[in-house]
This record gives C-alpha cells, structure tokens and sequence, in this order.
C-alpha cells in the first residue's frame, strides 16, 4: 500500500476546496457572473494550469458549487420536514429554512435560483439534488392536503410553483435590495412568513385556488 497516496488525496481535496471557497468570494464581490479562474488562482497561490487539474473549465467550478447550493436546500428542507409534525408545519418550516439558508449563504442561491451566468446550465448530476428536494416539498403538501390543511389543488405542480415563487421572489428582492441584512432584520426577508401565510390562504380549503399548471421547480 502507497502511504503517501492518504495524504496526497487530502491535499488535493483541501486545494479543490479552497478554490471553491475562492470562487465564492470572488463572486460575491464581482458578483456570479464575474467570477475569473485567473483570479482564484491568483488568489489561491498557484497556477492557472494547475488548477485546471482541479477543474477542467469555469463551467467546472459553476457546476460544483450549484450541486453544493442544491444540497444545501435538499439537506435543510429534510430537516426541517424531519424536525417538524407532517403537513403544514412541516412545509412551514421547510420554507422558513430555505430563506435563512438563501441569506446565509447568498453566491449559492443566486447560482442555484436565478441562473446569473448565460452560458451555464448545470448538468444532470448537479440538478439532481433540486429534483429531490422538489419531491421533500411535494410531500409536505401531499400531507398537509390529507390532513384536511390545505385545499388538494395545492397538491400539484402549481402549488410547488407558488411555493417556489413565494420563497425565491421573497430572497430576491431582499438580496438585491439589501444584501447585507441579515433574515430577521431584511426589509423582505422578515416579510417570509407574511408571504407563505397568503399561500396558506389562497388554499384554504373550500375556496377556489387556482389550478393552472407550472413547472415543479424551486
């Protein structure tokens, strides 16, 4: 067995974090778009060649940090469902956790949610994470349909879509507005719970929520 093979996987793991960890400094202060590979391997103290090792391309280092950001949300939404009663609570707090997450780590939910960066899509593997935690926020809605909590409309692909819409559009305008504010203190942050409770409405059951369809992303 080569002893030196243990070491050198954890340099070069340490390096591939550092230049993530650059790019996203990086972006936040050029913003996503702005991000150079010159640059973070300036910063980094190598090479760019050398970090080609790392990462093939730019789009390399965009894909990483998208399939980070992605399972950032998955991993939160299923705590938060996990921590909570089924149903609305669970999605209550699903919400609630994915804008403090948006505030806490702002480079990724830009890349996950508004796609900065016209030449890049991530690839399948990378979108992977959102499919999962589209199908964590389906089944809270599922639930809380079944409980009798929400209207079954909401049970569908618009519903998720609102549901998306209530907590992107919420972050966005926070982020672009205020950046530097934190969740509880934001001018639309703060406003989260007050945007999720007219979702709750507009599906109360008996009412007559609306029904078009709209894609199953978050």
């Amino acid at each position: 067995m080569d002893e030196t093979r243990g070491p050198q996987r954890r340099r070069r793991a340490d390096t591939r974090r550092e230049i993530l960890d650059t790019a996203v400094d990086v972006m936040r202060e050029r913003g996503v778009a702005g991000l150079s590979l010159s640059e973070v391997a300036r910063r980094v103290g190598i090479r760019q060649p050398s970090l080609y090792k790392h990462f093939a391309s730019l789009n390399a280092v965009y894909d990483e940090l998208f399939r980070e950001g992605a399972e950032q949300q998955r991993d939160v939404v299923a705590r938060a469902v996990k921590g909570s009663p089924p149903g609305l609570p669970a999605l209550t707090a699903a919400v609630e956790a994915l804008g403090r997450l948006a505030m806490t780590f702002p480079v990724h939910a830009q890349l996950v949610a508004w796609r900065p960066v016209p030449e890049f899509a991530p690839s399948p593997e990378a979108f992977g994470p959102s499919v999962e935690m589209v199908e964590l926020v389906r089944g809270t809605l599922r639930d809380a349909v079944a409980a009798g909590e929400l209207d079954p409309a909401a049970d569908s692909d618009a519903g998720v879509a609102l549901v998306s819409i209530v907590v992107s559009g919420t972050v966005t305008q926070q982020l672009a507005n205020e950046p530097g504010a934190t969740y509880e203190e934001g001018r639309f942050s703060s406003l989260l719970p007050q945007a999720f409770a007219m979702f709750v409405r507009h599906f109360t059951p008996g009412g007559e929520p609306c029904t078009r369809p709209g894609p199953p992303t978050l």
